[in-house]
């Protein structure tokens, strides 16, 4: 499993790298090689305003529909639009061509309630 030490994580398998005051957003390694293959992404909140741990979207893999969690509040800005006729990147790609959101956070204080690396790896590992 790949854990990219520079981003930050939640209980809900999301991870969140930070550039400024706009984020990038995804689901982890763990958690795209437990939905298995991918098939279809649908977030129809851009423009929205929303509070961490509210649901953006959904991933739609072979075996089940998962919802997608906001690991921090924000505002979304921009949707993956590749993931619509490639939505197997996140299963190959989670941490580049497979991230879902860029968020503007509205309060990045709330990234100290995520995890880092080696915690969420932590976590993961029970």
């Amino acid at each position: 499993m790949n854990f990219p030490e520079e981003l930050k994580y939640s209980k809900d398998h999301e991870w969140i790298r930070v550039e400024g005051d706009t984020a990038t957003v995804g689901v982890t390694d763990f958690a795209q090689s437990e939905l298995g293959d991918v098939v279809f992404v649908e977030i129809e909140t851009v423009g929205e305003t929303l509070n961490a741990e509210d649901t953006f979207g959904t991933v739609e893999a072979v075996k089940t529909v998962s919802d997608l969690f906001m690991p921090v509040g924000g505002e979304i800005l921009e949707v993956n639009s590749g993931l619509e006729d490639a939505p197997e990147s996140v299963n190959a790609d989670p941490y580049g061509a497979g991230w879902m959101i860029k968020i503007r956070m509205s309060d990045p204080s709330e990234l100290d309630n995520l995890m880092s690396a080696a915690d969420y790896a932590a976590m993961v590992a029970h």
